[in-house]
Parts: C-alpha cells; sequence; structure tokens
C-alpha cells in the first residue's frame, strides 16, 4: 500500500480488538453456561479474523468499504464496535431453504449454481410466484437481490436486469441472494411491534418456578400454619393451679404441667415437622435457631424427651410466645384468623409461571413470525375449560409480568404503542422507526409487489450493523443498493412523494419529542429522520451524537446548516443569552462558508469555522483544570456542537413544523422532572458523571422548550421549579441551587461570565462534560489525577 495513501486515510487501532478478544476468550474459558460459553467461542473467532485481517491488510477499519474485495453495498459481518470481519453477513454456509431450492431444481448444492437457476425460466416462475404472495422474508438486505431481478424482467425492464445480473454474478457464489420462503404473507407496513407472537410464546415458554416466590409461597401456606400450632400447643400448658398460661410454664419441673395427652400430641407434632421439613424444603426460615418457631419446637422437643429446658431456652420460650400473642394475637382470635385468611389466599394463587404457560397455549395458535393484532383475548382471566385442563383456578388473573410479555407483542400503529407503554424510550422507539420508514418510502413504487418488496429490503437493511468510521465518511445508504437503483425509476412523482415523507416526519418528530422530551434523540432514529427528510426534500439537516473517544476534531458541514436553522428560532430568547451564543454570528459563519463552497466542483467536507467555534466555546468553559484532546475534552467540543444546534430539535421545529400537543411549557416541565430525578442519583454512584451528562442534556431540552413558550407562560414554570424539586430529597435541590440562579438570571436578562459563572459562583451554566472536577458532584477530590484520562 501506498505510504502516503496510508497516512492520508489511517485505520483503527488494533487495540480495542485485542481487549476484545481477550474478553472473549476469558469468558469462553471460564463461564459456567454452556451457551454463554459456546457464543463466546464464536466471538473469539470473529476477533481473531479481524486481527487478522488488519495485520495482512485485507481489512481496513474505518473505512465504510472495510473488507478488500468488497463493494461498500455488501452487507458486511460486524462486531462490537462497528469493526468488520472479513466476512459478508450474507455468506457461509447454504442455509436450509437454499439446499432445499437446489434440491428441487435438481441442481449442485452450490450458490452458484443457485444464482444461474432463478435465471430461468422455471427459476423465474418461481420467484414470480413468490413476488405475488408475499410469502417470503427478507433478513439481509442481498435476500432480496434475485427478486428484484424476476420483476424487472416481468415489468419488461430486461436491460435493467441484464445490468444487475452484471453487477451480482461476480459474488454469486459467495452470497445469499435468495429470500426465506414463509408461512404467511408479509404483515401490514403501518403496523409496527417490537416483537412477534413467537418471540412472545419462546420469552415465556422459558419461565420457571422463581426460588423467592415459591419460598414465600411454602412459607404461608406450610410454616406459618405449622408455627400457630406450636403456639396453640404451648398455650394448652397449665399452671400448677390449672389455670391456663399466655406464656411457657417457667422454672417448673419437667412435666409438671405436662400431662400425658399433651406430650402424645406434641410427640405428633414433632414427627409432622420432619415430615415437612423433608417434603418442603424451598423455605429455611424454620430451621434458624433464633425464629420464634424454632424456638417452641426446641423447647417442645426437650419437653417431649423429659428434659428440663436450660434457663436460656425456658427464657427464649417466654419471650417467643409472648412475641406471636402480641403481634397477631391468638391462634383462632378474629384478628389472627383474618391475617391467616389472607395469607392462605396469597398462597393459592396460581404461580406466574404456570400462567405463563397457559398464555404460551394461547399464543401457540396465532401466526407466529407477525405481531399481535389484538392482545386482549390472550389475557382474559383463566376459563372453566382451561381450569379443567391445566388444574389452574377458574377466574385467575394473568399477572402483569406475563401480560408485558405478550403487550410487547402488540401490532399498531406507533403512537397507540408509545400510548400503552410498550415503546418505553427512545431508543426503543428508534427501534421500530424502520418498520414506518419503511411503509412511507416504498409507499412510492406503484406496483404492488415491488412495494412489498422494496419495504422487506428497508427493513431488513435498517437492522445492517453500523460500521466504525473515520474521516467523517458516512454510513452506505439504502439508495446505493444496485437493486434498489435499478428500480428507482418505477417511484411514484417527486411531490407525492414528498408529502408522504413530510407528513411521516413530522409524525415521528411529534411523537419523538412529546413522548420523550428529556432524551437526545438516539443516532438510528436520527438516522431514519435524515431518511425522511430526504425523502421530503426539505434540506432539512439531522446530526448524530458523535462519539468522543474517535473524535477528530472535525465536523461535516450539515452541523453549521443546523446551526444556523438554530439562529433563525432561537435569535434573541432565552437559549441564546443561556448558552451565551451570539446567533448572528452563527448565521453570518454559515453563509460564508456557503458562499465559498458554492463555486468548488466538490461540496466539502467538513466545516472548520464550525470545528473552530465549538473548540473555543470549550476551552472558554473550561474552569476545572484538566485539557483539551482527551476523551473528556473531546466531549466538551462535541457538547458545544449541541448546544449551538439543539441536536436536532430546532430543525425539527422551525423546518419539520412539528407542533407538540402538550405545549412547550408542559415538556419543559417533564424535563426539569427528569432533571431532577437523575441528579437523586448522583450521591449514589462512585462514577457519576455519565448521570450528570444525562442531566445536563435533560436541562438544555428544557431551556430550549422554554424559549418558545410565551413570557407568562415561562414565568409560570419557572415558579414552579422549586417545589418540583423539593419533591425529591434535600441534596438535589442543593445540587441544582447554581444552575436554577443562572436560569432565573438569563431569564431576567442577564448574562453569565466568560467562564459560565456569575454571582461569585453562586449561579452557574449547567453543561455535562468537563475536564475538570464538575461542581454539581460532592466535593472537589484532593487526587487530581483522573481528570487527566479523561474520567
Amino acid at each position: 500500500m501506498d505510504e502516503n495513501a496510508e497516512q492520508q486515510h489511517p485505520t483503527a487501532s488494533p487495540s480495542y480488538a485485542r481487549a476484545e478478544l481477550a474478553r472473549a476468550f476469558v469468558t469462553a474459558l471460564t463461564h459456567g453456561d454452556p451457551a454463554t460459553r459456546d457464543r463466546a467461542e464464536t466471538r473469539v473467532a470473529r476477533w481473531r479474523a479481524v486481527l487478522a485481517g488488519m495485520a495482512d491488510g485485507r481489512l481496513r477499519i474505518g473505512s465504510r468499504t472495510p473488507v478488500a474485495g468488497l463493494p461498500a453495498w455488501v452487507t458486511p459481518e460486524v462486531v462490537r464496535g462497528g469493526f468488520a470481519t472479513g466476512e459478508g453477513a450474507a455468506g457461509g454456509p447454504l442455509l436450509p431453504h437454499e439446499t432445499a431450492a437446489a434440491r428441487r431444481a435438481g441442481v449442485p448444492e452450490e450458490r452458484s449454481a443457485l444464482f444461474a437457476h432463478f435465471l430461468t425460466e422455471p427459476g423465474l416462475a418461481e420467484l414470480w410466484e413468490l413476488l405475488d404472495s408475499g410469502r417470503y422474508e427478507v433478513a439481509l438486505p442481498e435476500e432480496a437481490a434475485l427478486l428484484t431481478v424476476a420483476w424487472l424482467v416481468r415489468a419488461g425492464e430486461t436491460a435493467a436486469a441484464l445490468e444487475l445480473v452484471e453487477i451480482l454474478e461476480p459474488f454469486a457464489g459467495r452470497l445469499r441472494m435468495l429470500p426465506r420462503p414463509s408461512d404467511i404473507p408479509a404483515p401490514d407496513p403501518r403496523a409496527l411491534h417490537r416483537t412477534t407472537a413467537d418471540d412472545a410464546g419462546w420469552t415465556l415458554s422459558l419461565r420457571g418456578p422463581k426460588d423467592a416466590v415459591e419460598a414465600q409461597r411454602e412459607s404461608l401456606a406450610v410454616w406459618l400454619p405449622f408455627a400457630d400450632d406450636l403456639l396453640s400447643h404451648w398455650l394448652e400448658v397449665r399452671a400448677p393451679d390449672g389455670t391456663a398460661r399466655t406464656e411457657a410454664p417457667g422454672a417448673a419441673a419437667p412435666g409438671t404441667a405436662y400431662d400425658a395427652d399433651w406430650l402424645a400430641r406434641g410427640d405428633a407434632l414433632l414427627r409432622r415437622y420432619r415430615r415437612l421439613a423433608e417434603e418442603h424444603t424451598r423455605c429455611g426460615k424454620h430451621r434458624r435457631p433464633r425464629e420464634n418457631a424454632a424456638i417452641l419446637r426446641a423447647a417442645l422437643e426437650d419437653a417431649v424427651a423429659g428434659r428440663r429446658p436450660a434457663p436460656r431456652l425456658e427464657r427464649l420460650l417466654r419471650h417467643a410466645v409472648a412475641s406471636m400473642v402480641r403481634k397477631r394475637g391468638v391462634p383462632g382470635s378474629a384478628r389472627h384468623a383474618a391475617l391467616r385468611a389472607e395469607q392462605a389466599r396469597q398462597a393459592a394463587q396460581p404461580a406466574h409461571h404456570r400462567l405463563a404457560q397457559l398464555v404460551v397455549v394461547r399464543l401457540s395458535g396465532l401466526p407466529q413470525g407477525v405481531g399481535i393484532a389484538d392482545t386482549a383475548p390472550l389475557l382474559t382471566p383463566v376459563s372453566a375449560r382451561e381450569a379443567e385442563e391445566s388444574g389452574l383456578p377458574a377466574g385467575a388473573e394473568i399477572p402483569p409480568s406475563v401480560r408485558a410479555t405478550v403487550e410487547s407483542a402488540l401490532s399498531a400503529p406507533l403512537a397507540v404503542l408509545v400510548e400503552r407503554g410498550v415503546v418505553p424510550s427512545a431508543e426503543v422507539l428508534a427501534e421500530l422507526v424502520p418498520q414506518l420508514v419503511a411503509a412511507t418510502t416504498a409507499d412510492a413504487y406503484r406496483d404492488g409487489a415491488l412495494r412489498t418488496l422494496m419495504a422487506s429490503v428497508y427493513r431488513a437493511f435498517r437492522n445492517r450493523r453500523s460500521l466504525l468510521l473515520l474521516h467523517l465518511e458516512s454510513q452506505v445508504r439504502v439508495e446505493e443498493l444496485p437493486w434498489v437503483r435499478a428500480v428507482a425509476g418505477h417511484r411514484a412523482g417527486d411531490e407525492a412523494v414528498a408529502e408522504a415523507a413530510r407528513a411521516a416526519l413530522r409524525e415521528l418528530g411529534t411523537l419523538a419529542v412529546q413522548a420523550f422530551p428529556a432524551t437526545l434523540l438516539p443516532n438510528p432514529l436520527v438516522r431514519e429522520m435524515s431518511v425522511l427528510g430526504r425523502e421530503a426534500d426539505l434540506g432539512v439537516p439531522f446530526t448524530e451524537e458523535l462519539a468522543a473517544d474517535i473524535f477528530m476534531g472535525e465536523f461535516g458541514p450539515k452541523f453549521l446548516v443546523a446551526a444556523r436553522v438554530a439562529a433563525e428560532l432561537l435569535r434573541g430568547t432565552l437559549y441564546e443569552r443561556y448558552y451565551g451564543i451570539d446567533y448572528a454570528a452563527v448565521r453570518n459563519l454559515a453563509i460564508t462558508e456557503a458562499s465559498r463552497d458554492a463555486g468548488r466542483s466538490r461540496p466539502a467536507r467538513t466545516s472548520p469555522g464550525f470545528g473552530r467555534l465549538c473548540a473555543e466555546r470549550a476551552a472558554a468553559g473550561r474552569t476545572g483544570g484538566g485539557r483539551g484532546g482527551s476523551v473528556a475534552g473531546n466531549g466538551t467540543v462535541i457538547e458545544q456542537a449541541q448546544i449551538l444546534t439543539t441536536h436536532n430539535l430546532a430543525t425539527l421545529v422551525g423546518r419539520v413544523g412539528i407542533t407538540p400537543e402538550p405545549g412547550h411549557d408542559a415538556l419543559a416541565a417533564r424535563c426539569f422532572d427528569t432533571v431532577c430525578r437523575l441528579t437523586a442519583r448522583v450521591h449514589q454512584e462512585r462514577h457519576p458523571l455519565a448521570t450528570i451528562k444525562d442531566a445536563a442534556y435533560a436541562w438544555r431540552q428544557m431551556v430550549f422548550h422554554l424559549s418558545l413558550c410565551t413570557d407568562e407562560r415561562r414565568a409560570a414554570v419557572l415558579a414552579t421549579l422549586d417545589g418540583r424539586a423539593a419533591r425529591h430529597p434535600g441534596h438535589v435541590a442543593a445540587r441544582l441551587a447554581p444552575a436554577l440562579a443562572g436560569l432565573r438570571l438569563t431569564a431576567a436578562g442577564g448574562a453569565f461570565g466568560p467562564d459560565g459563572t456569575a454571582d461569585g459562583g453562586r449561579a452557574r451554566r449547567l453543561v455535562g462534560w468537563t475536564t475538570g472536577w464538575h461542581w454539581m458532584r460532592d466535593a472537589h477530590p484532593s487526587d487530581t489525577a483522573w481528570a487527566a484520562s479523561g474520567a
């Protein structure tokens, strides 16, 4: 390789791969679970392939084409950290459906032979049948390649089909290009689901009895009633004058108050105890010598054996009997009977794992590879017929833990899933969005079979694991797949496509912001919004969260464009004052760089001006020591980029036009509640900086929403913040006091100093990243060596 080229395009260091190899090796060697050891051995093999490929030059980690000989459109096998192993994800041994297809066709069980067969008349006929039925699955994008060829041939696009075949043929023997047959047609693309019916059934089938729950059940059903019998037996002991005792006989000689019948029944109790102890082994509390029931039993063993209890045991016996009567009443009394009746009711409730198995049976009658359109029939109480067949009590309710597993497979519009709690976070939302975007993008294709095929391609493509990329290289886009390019001309008119994408983007952006107002939009969600943004032709920039550990000090041009969008929305607002931004200068910088780049033949890859601005702002805010250039120093620069751009919020409000229903004042209040919850965790964590960063992100979202409120509504929210903080532990208000003082200062028109403080440090700007000791922590450490490491 040319030395200069290597200097211009350095790859990632192998040290990360070596560390992962060592970790996988230790797990494969020492873990107690055989299945976990097997998975670790697979990881060992993959990491060895990574290191070998990096050593001999076959792999260039950090490039969008990391595997020599494989074009960018081939889905690479990727391991943790975005490292490619050197293999295509669609490679490896033939899968069962490929073997079956080869045998049906009478061709060798090789991918190249299969590829050739499906270009013949019988092979194309088989593919056309799949296209019309929709009964196929595309797990990897390559599995749709032959179906696309077949569609082009049927559509009369022979030249396009031949061109596609020419691109695919060099990889025909290496990659799987045949879809997997399915028993059910493709699902409704508008109905989304987190898991499928068979996923839910499998999860529930793995549930077994929980030791702690079954021990509690045994205690309630077996050992507490036995303890009551012991207590009742001791309460029968008579004093020498014939009166009943409510405590054990004190220093009476052995046998003084024990008649033969009492001793015989005591002996029967002890024999019963030994039988119960052999049969019921989950609960061990009855064996603890200091437990009241154990003391009563030990004293009874002495009495039955004709031994005088030791003085200490006599004292413990008197105390145990008195304590048990005082706490619950005499056995048979109204108070005691009510308590034991409730405990017996609890013990009689069926175990959750048995109810889970019943739901598994119910799930087995549904289509297994898709979500569940209506979960209500699966969650009804146990019917009389089911009770007879399973032994469960009729009318028993399905417990919440089982209900949650079934609900996770609910198939419904995204808004419904969020409303019902099936989507509890922005990260889960990001997992589902590819299904929504697939439906939106596929709607542009006029032909129904092609629409179904392209939706399946997009869903499979979004499962493609991201590569580790350096030097601002971009991930491969779905439009780069040759079979997607081949049918691009069969989409509807540009305006119809754009309008559908705009509507979907507004819906998605509104839902994400109003459901999770205090959370950064996760990168997978940002990528999906970027796809819709391109389809909508809005020219809106969506910016991902950059990784501080591989940040190289450069930002792509879209970051400055996003900052200009924020400047247009937020100039003159609380947000600009609080973060000390000169949005007029940001706008001018964007105009200057855009004018400079307009005359270039190739678009610029970076925005030097934006990078300098972020670095300068980060350096000005470093008051706690430490240095730039470390991971923490990189983080301070990246955070300034997020502050200047609002990390997509301004783009969503100003360009996409989202209008969150609760109103910006309500969202600001919810953001502050999240800040308080996160701050409450700081004193419990040994390394709380990650929590502080999350709190700072939520705080920034709050300032953004406050900035879009009317003066009256903003003042109303600010007036409630102290009360909201007071609902949490006392240290929360103390930690947030400088931030609240700074917020009120800027809301009143004031400003921070260059170091982000005011009023002698009593008012502070809240940011998350720092190269020194963060002021939200308890006290400044005596040893600040951690700062140099970027802790």
